[in-house]
C-alpha cells in the first residue's frame, strides 16, 4: 500500500496548499440522463467538468468511470472522492484536464445479458452522445476507461472487446473470476449469472474476459493495462487480478501494471488508488 499511500496523502496535502486558489483549478459535478433505446430507459450518469472546460475552447479527453455492484452515478463522487482527486491531479499538472463520465447500470455488471445490453448501450449509445454533445476529443487517443469491482469487470470487457476505442484502462480490484467467482461473491447469486435459479458457469464464463481474449489478441490493438486488488481483498480478487494481469503480461509485457497492495475491498481501496491508474493512463493520451 506504500506507494498508494503516499500518492493520497501528496493529493490531499496538496489540496490543503492550493485552497486560496481553488476556484482556478477546482472542478464541478452535474447530473445527467440521456434516453437510450438499447435499455428502454434513461441512462443517468454524473458528470465532472474541470475549470479548463469552462475557461476555453479546447476538446477534452473523457474518462468513462464505473461503478460496482450496488452502485449508481453518484458512487465516485459521494464515496470515491473523485472530483477533489481529479483537482488535485490536474492543478499539478500530472494529468491534463479531462472530462469525467459515471454512468449508472441497475444491473451492476455491464454487460449484455437477457436483463439488459448495458454494455452496448455504454459504447453504442453513451460514448457517441458523449462525444456529440460536450467538446471531447472523440477518438481512441482522447478516451479512458476504469471502474472498480464490478464495474473492473466492465471495464476489462469492454477495453478487451473494443480496443479500438479506449487508449488505456484500469480494472481496479476487478471481478475478473476465472473459471468461477467464489460464493462470496454476489456475482455467485446475481440473475444476470443464474439458469434456472442456478449459477450457470458457462453464463459467467460467455460474459467474462475469458470469452473476448482471444480475439483481442488476434487483433493486435494494444490497450495498455493498470489493474490492482488489496492483498486483504475479502472476495478474493487479488489472485484472480494476478492471473488476469499475468495473461496480458504474456501478449503486452510492457503495456501492463499490477498494484497488489495492503487493503481490502472497499472505497479506501479504490478511492487511494484511482489516483495512480489515472496517472497510468493519462500518459497514453493523445497529446
Amino acid at each position: 500500500m506504500k506507494k498508494i499511500r503516499q500518492f493520497a496523502g501528496i493529493c490531499f496535502v496538496a489540496l490543503n496548499v492550493w485552497a486560496l486558489s481553488a476556484s482556478v483549478f477546482a472542478g464541478t459535478i452535474t447530473q445527467h440522463s440521456m434516453n437510450s433505446e438499447q435499455l428502454g430507459r434513461p441512462l443517468l450518469f454524473s458528470l465532472y467538468t474541470p475549470d479548463a472546460y469552462e475557461n476555453s475552447e479546447q476538446r477534452l479527453p473523457v474518462l468513462y468511470l464505473l461503478h460496482g455492484a450496488s452502485g449508481n452515478e453518484n458512487s465516485w463522487v459521494r464515496s470515491g472522492n473523485i472530483e477533489a482527486t481529479a483537482d488535485a491531479l490536474i492543478a499539478s499538472g500530472a494529468i491534463p484536464p479531462m472530462l469525467i463520465v459515471m454512468p449508472a447500470d441497475p444491473n451492476f455488471w455491464w454487460a449484455d445479458s437477457h436483463l439488459e445490453a448495458s454494455q452496448t448501450a455504454l459504447i453504442r449509445e453513451l460514448i457517441p452522445f458523449i462525444d456529440g454533445n460536450f467538446r471531447t476529443q472523440a477518438n481512441r487517443g482522447g478516451r479512458l476507461i476504469a471502474g472498480y469491482s464490478a464495474g473492473g469487470f466492465g471495464t476489462a470487457n469492454a477495453a478487451l472487446k473494443y480496443p479500438e476505442l479506449f487508449a488505456a484502462a484500469a480494472p481496479l480490484s476487478p471481478a475478473v473470476y476465472n473459471p468461477v467467482p467464489p460464493l462470496s461473491s454476489s456475482a455467485s447469486r446475481h440473475e444476470l449469472f443464474l439458469s434456472n435459479g442456478e449459477f450457470d458457469a458457462e453464463r459467467w464464463r460467455a460474459l467474462n474476459w475469458v470469452s473476448v481474449i482471444d480475439s483481442y489478441r488476434a487483433r493486435g490493438i494494444i490497450v495498455p493495462f493498470y489493474i490492482n486488488s488489496g492483498d486483504h481483498d475479502r472476495f478474493d480478487i487479488a489472485w484472480h487480478a494476478a492471473a488476469f494481469y499475468q495473461t496480458l503480461r504474456e501478449h503486452q509485457p510492457e503495456l501492463v501494471e499490477l498494484r497488489i497492495f495492503d487493503g481490502d475491498h472497499d472505497f479506501a481501496a479504490w478511492g487511494g488508488s484511482v489516483g495512480d491508474a489515472m496517472q497510468y493512463m493519462a500518459q497514453f493520451l493523445q497529446p
